[in-house]
């Protein structure tokens, strides 16, 4: 059974930072493509970054470009969204996803297969 656990969210002033992880757990492949998104209240969940976690390469949504950073620690099988420079609009349900390898790099929530539970970020200004 997959299952994917996120951590790491909480409070932070603007401007400040925070590291999101996700644990995957029970996926049978090495590699996979993962993705972060986000849901703010009252609004609709978007994709906002993506890794081919086979060749490390990452794509990112305008809005978080050159703030967040994804990643993958390949031995503990854990994802990472390091987000720095945090505004208000950044405030949201946090969710990370993976999907079937290789083909990769998609923001779409159609495509993902398996969802974490999400961790809530609040950035108050």
């Amino acid at each position: 059974q997959v299952q994917l656990v996120e951590s790491g969210g909480g409070s932070v002033q603007a401007g400040g930072s925070l590291r999101l992880s996700c644990v995957v757990w029970g996926y049978g492949d090495r590699n996979y493509c993962a993705g972060w998104f986000r849901q703010a209240p009252g609004k609709v969940r978007e994709g906002i970054a993506t890794i081919n976690t086979g060749n490390g390469v990452a794509l990112y949504a305008n809005s978080v470009k050159g703030r967040f950073t994804i990643s993958r620690d390949n031995a503990e099988n854990t994802l990472f969204l390091q987000m720095n420079s945090l505004k208000s609009e950044d405030t949201a349900m946090y969710y990370c996803a993976i999907r079937r390898w290789p083909a990769c790099l998609s923001l779409s929530l159609n495509d993902y297969n398996y969802w974490g539970q999400g961790t809530q970020v609040t950035v108050s200004s």
